[in-house]
């Protein structure tokens, strides 16, 4: 019997990445962390190098994830039957999910809702990802050669779903254009914590500061919260309710699909295969393409550095002209007819680089262009145009 069937109530999952090891270098860190008299005192540099030496062996717990992007209240899956346990759900509002972690290499997350959950799941170089709304699951088998520690963090959704990704995301950017400091000490998931701030120099940035709760014991990124400087209440945050840092059973990592359940085999680098291992179409036909390579003009060009970098891509072929239309064309997906309809209410705009339309969110701006161009930073409309408009 598989851990779904024994306990249907208790499907929960482990982080998508491991604890971040953060290269920190060149930090100006004037502040001490003393807010509480029973802790000792660290400096943002002794924290940071409290984390890269941290050696968790395991965890679990319940992860809350809440963000407030200012985007448009919309569905990219289609149907609003699975509540907010789809995957696709992840850009607004609040959700639960549950975290099982075992190493870099056994790792569970479940996103649970109201009317179903969302799992993706880690054992070794097996992934799979399962949604029990619709029944389906898709297989991975990683390479030998990716197996190795935060392979995993490309899962289903763009944002952060643990307090690792976050805060890896987050220190990833230290450098020259992030002021490090501590700010006193906190309590999350019962624990006590000390809070590192990093706040960007260039000014120019939507981001205002991002804050990290570390435990004080383990060295784990307990919460993080992204502040924007549009609003004074978190524009997202993801943080634990509840942890245990003792080493989930190895059973708890093992994947049986339910009755029922529509197993797709997946491949890194190529199209999704059949059901039941049954390939889509034969390996060496002309619509195979090589794992990693990309046609050079979907290659991404990144005007600027830091928080104020802006990002410009091509659209792919079946959404470009989206802007224009408004409405799905008869051949789009059922996802491009509605990303066309959400861009038809987006306000329009215009300048040297073209015609498209804006949309302004707490964190970050994004401009798609009506000649297929989509450009997006964490800043306002006025650095995106440029970088649109430069060559």
């Amino acid at each position: 019997m598989s851990l779904f069937t024994d306990h249907p109530r208790t499907r929960w999952a482990a982080p998508a990445a491991a604890v971040a090891v953060i290269g920190a270098v060149a930090l100006t860190a004037n502040h001490v962390a003393s807010a509480d008299p029973s802790l000792p005192s660290r400096s943002a540099a002794q924290l940071l190098v409290d984390v890269q030496q941290a050696n968790l062996k395991g965890l679990s717990g319940t992860v809350v994830q809440t963000s407030n992007l200012g985007l448009p209240d919309i569905n990219l899956g289609g149907s609003t039957q699975g509540g907010s346990s789809s995957l696709t759900s992840l850009v607004s509002g609040t959700h639960t999910w549950r975290v099982w972690l075992a190493g870099p290499q056994q790792q569970r997350l479940a996103l649970v809702g109201s009317l179903g959950e969302s799992d993706v799941i880690r054992n070794g170089r097996d992934l799979w990802v399962w949604s029990s709304k619709d029944k389906t699951a898709t297989h991975t088998m990683l390479p030998a050669e990716g197996a190795k520690p935060g392979a995993a963090s490309t899962t289903p959704g763009q944002l952060p779903k643990t307090p690792q990704e976050a805060a890896q995301l987050a220190l990833s950017a230290i450098e020259p254009t992030t002021s490090v400091e501590t700010s006193g000490a906190s309590v999350v998931a019962g624990q006590q914590s000390y809070d590192l701030v990093l706040k960007p120099k260039d000014t120019a940035s939507l981001v205002a500061s991002v804050r990290i709760s570390l435990d004080t014991v383990h060295h784990v990124p307990l919460r993080v919260q992204v502040f924007s400087t549009k609003t004074a209440n978190p524009a997202f945050e993801v943080g634990f309710t509840h942890v245990d840092f003792a080493k989930p059973a190895a059973r708890q990592f093992a994947f049986n699909a339910p009755p029922g359940t529509k197993v797709t085999q997946s491949t890194l680098g190529s199209d999704v295969g059949g059901t039941n291992g049954t390939a889509s179409r034969a390996p060496g036909t002309a619509s195979e393409a090589k794992p990693g390579s990309a046609p050079a003009d979907t290659e991404p060009k990144v005007v600027g550095a830091g928080w104020t970098a802006v990002a410009v891509a091509n659209l792919p072929k079946d959404t470009a002209g989206a802007t224009k239309s408004g409405a799905p064309g008869g051949t789009a997906s059922e996802v491009t007819g509605q990303l066309q309809r959400v861009l038809g209410l987006l306000p329009k705009a215009t300048g040297s680089w073209g015609t498209g339309r804006v949309l302004e969110g707490t964190l970050f701006t994004v401009v798609i262009t009506d000649d297929g161009r989509v450009a997006i930073g964490a800043v306002g409309p006025e650095r995106v145009y440029a970088a649109l408009a430069s060559k």
